[in-house]
């Protein structure tokens, strides 16, 4: 999964990875039961005020049901919200969904869909077409939402979409080592790179395969 060109400095990466440690959050909630906070890495970087640079503190605000970064001195409040991740299960008209061997970290040698984060001036199946043609040279067209997924401990959430083959080849690029198709009870379950890829794929495989109960068990 890319990110135009840029990648964004965090020390796990997009993580959504299964070795990612759940319980490194940092909380920022009054409620536990609202959630539990933000991942410990996004923590560490939000420490001045985007806008005047001065110290943020953690504490209530008035009008707000939870502890938010906040500064005195111009009162910004700098808001923690989840990043946006587009991806697409490309489909063949043999039922079969590509997937690539990804070419760098997180999760390089392993498999998972095309996609990566979404760009501020476009529409989601447009980020998700971008994705998948940089990643794999496949022009493709978003038929259906497979799944949305969250990863709080990576401050993402993913939005899957099965999609229609209409153009382009299959083409090695520096984030894919190789692109192959799978049939749907072929999909090599240990070498599934990420959480949500996997979660995806069983919620496709149940639509085009409803047979294949419990699918890579």
């Amino acid at each position: 999964m890319s990110h135009g060109t840029r990648k964004p400095p965090n020390p796990v990466g997009l993580s959504d990875l299964r070795s990612t440690d759940e319980t490194s959050l940092v909380p920022l909630t009054v409620d536990a039961g609202a959630g539990r906070g933000v991942p410990a890495w996004l923590a560490a970087t939000l420490n001045n005020c985007s806008r005047c640079g001065a110290a943020l503190r953690l504490g209530m605000v008035p009008g707000e049901d939870r502890e938010r970064l906040a500064c005195d001195a111009c009162g910004f409040v700098a808001y923690v919200n989840p990043r946006l991740v587009v991806t697409c299960l490309p489909v063949t008209d043999a039922g079969e969904v590509m997937l690539l061997r990804r070419g760098i970290e997180p999760g390089r040698g392993l498999w998972a869909q095309p996609g990566g984060f979404m760009e501020i001036d476009e529409t989601v199946e447009a980020g998700a077409v971008r994705e998948t043609l940089e990643e794999t040279g496949l022009l493709v067209e978003p038929v259906r939402i497979v799944g949305l997924y969250t990863r709080p401990e990576a401050a993402i959430v993913v939005i899957a979409f099965e999609a229609r083959i209409v153009g382009g080849a299959v083409a090695e690029t520096p984030e894919a080592l190789e692109v192959r198709p799978f049939r749907p009870d072929a999909i090599p379950w240990p070498e599934i790179a990420f959480r949500t890829s996997e979660w995806a794929l069983r919620d496709w495989i149940r639509r085009v395969r409803p047979d294949l109960e419990r699918p890579g068990r």
